[in-house]
């Protein structure tokens, strides 16, 4: 793992040499959207990589309920993941599916606080768009989901967040292809 490691990090030097600007794109929002379906279909059409959530890695190996601690290994996780799936980012354009901003939705709802060490990554972390998903999804059950009838809550927590960072989004709604396209023209200069 080290050597593939450092092998990402000298490319990501080699490209950084060679192209001005990679364009984030951000794919988030409350539970049961379709984050991850959209964040693939966008990497797909774009034809680049997605960044997954780290935080479905994680959790669905934890057989407790999480602590303030799971939420920060599950910061330094989505962090490194992104860090590392930047240099392979093609078209100058990289999908996350899901931010750190999460962490700080969870750490606050659930724990009452946020540390430092994320806000501050907040602050200087930045994405060029939100697609933010709307909740006109009808919820799915899956075992790392919480709160079904709290999604309108999160969205607007969802919102206020990213007006407190001066975010450029945009809120996705529809269902099936429509909800895709509106996605992906979104991403369109």
């Amino acid at each position: 793992m080290a050597i593939a490691l450092g092998a990402i990090r000298t490319k990501k030097k080699e490209i950084n040499l060679h192209n001005n600007h990679i364009q984030k794109i951000a794919v988030v929002g409350p539970e049961s959207t379709g984050k991850s379906t959209v964040a693939n279909y966008l990497a797909r059409r774009l034809d680049t990589v997605c960044v997954p959530e780290y935080a479905r890695y994680y959790c669905a190996e934890l057989n407790r309920q999480y602590t303030l601690q799971d939420e920060v290994n599950m910061f330094y996780g989505q962090r490194a993941l992104e860090d590392a799936l930047l240099p392979l980012a093609k078209n100058e354009t990289l999908i996350c599916d899901t931010t750190i901003l999460t962490v700080k939705i969870w750490c606050d709802h659930l724990f009452g606080n946020t540390p430092k060490e994320v806000t501050n990554e907040i602050k200087s972390r930045k994405y060029d768009l939100y697609l933010l998903m709307d909740i006109d999804l009808p919820w799915q059950d899956d075992p790392l989901r919480d709160f079904p009838n709290d999604r309108a809550h999160f969205l607007a927590i969802w919102q206020k967040e990213l007006d407190a960072i001066s975010a450029n989004y945009h809120i996705v709604s529809g269902l099936g292809d429509d909800r895709l396209e509106k996605a992906l023209a979104f991403c369109q200069p």
